[in-house]
C-alpha cells in the first residue's frame, strides 16, 4: 500500500498538505491525499518525505493519479526510476533532493527550482512536443499517433483500423481466429498427456 510506505500522516506545511487542504473534497489517508473519481477514492496526493527510502518501487504506481508527489530518496542512483514513472501523466509538482534529476531529467519539466536542499520539479511537460515533430515522427511508425506517457516519455498506440507490430496490419485485431486457435491448441496438448498418462498407467 503506497500510503504507508513510512510511517506517519502527510506533514503539516508539505506541498500534498496544502493541496490537500485546498480542496474540501479531498481526504489525507496515511501520507496520502485522495480525491473521489466516480464511486472510488484514488491518490492525488503523495508525501514520502523525510522517509528515508533508499528505492522506488513498483508500488508507487497505485498513486500513477497523483497530481503532487513530495519524494525523498536518501541514495543516488535510484535505479530504473525512469521505468517506475511510466504512466504518470498527472504529476504537476514533484519535490525532491536537489542532487537527484527530475524524472525524465529537468529538462521535461518547464520549470526546475532548487531552494536549499531541495528541488522542485513544476508542470510536466508535454513529451511529444519535447522531442519534436521529425525526431516523434521518425519513432512513431505510420499510422500510430503520439500519446504521453509520463515525464520524458511517450507511447505511439496504432489509430483506428490499424493493429500489430509498428501498425502494419489493417483492419481489427482477429479475435475470433486467436481464440479459436489457441483453443484448439489447448485442447490438442491436453489430449496429448492425457493419452500419455493412460499409456503410463497401463504399463506399470
Amino acid at each position: 500500500q503506497v500510503c504507508s510506505l513510512c510511517p506517519g500522516a502527510v506533514r503539516n506545511g508539505s506541498a500534498v498538505a496544502d493541496f490537500c487542504h485546498a480542496n474540501s473534497s479531498f481526504i489525507s489517508r496515511g501520507r496520502c491525499c485522495l480525491g473521489k473519481r466516480g464511486d472510488h477514492y484514488v491518490v492525488v496526493g503523495l508525501d514520502l518525505g523525510n522517509c528515508s527510502i533508499t528505492h522506488i518501487g513498483a508500488e508507487l504506481h497505485a498513486a500513477f493519479t497523483a497530481v503532487i508527489m513530495v519524494i525523498n530518496i536518501t541514495l543516488k542512483p535510484i535505479t530504473h526510476e525512469l521505468i517506475v514513472f511510466i504512466g504518470f501523466t498527472e504529476i504537476a509538482l514533484r519535490r525532491l533532493p536537489k542532487m537527484i534529476d527530475c524524472p525524465g531529467g529537468d529538462s521535461s519539466w518547464r520549470t526546475v527550482e532548487i531552494t536549499g536542499n531541495k528541488k522542485a520539479c513544476k508542470e510536466q511537460k508535454n513529451a511529444c512536443n519535447l522531442t519534436g515533430p521529425t525526431l516523434t515522427g521518425g519513432l512513431c511508425p505510420e499510422n500510430s499517433s503520439c500519446q504521453p506517457d509520463g515525464p520524458g516519455m511517450f507511447q505511439c498506440p496504432c489509430t483506428h483500423g490499424y493493429h500489430g507490430y509498428r501498425c502494419l496490419r489493417e483492419g481489427t485485431f482477429p479475435m475470433a481466429m486467436f481464440f479459436g486457435i489457441l483453443g484448439a491448441a489447448t485442447a490438442i496438448t491436453s489430449m496429448f498427456f492425457w493419452v500419455l498418462q493412460r499409456r503410463k498407467a497401463k504399463t506399470s
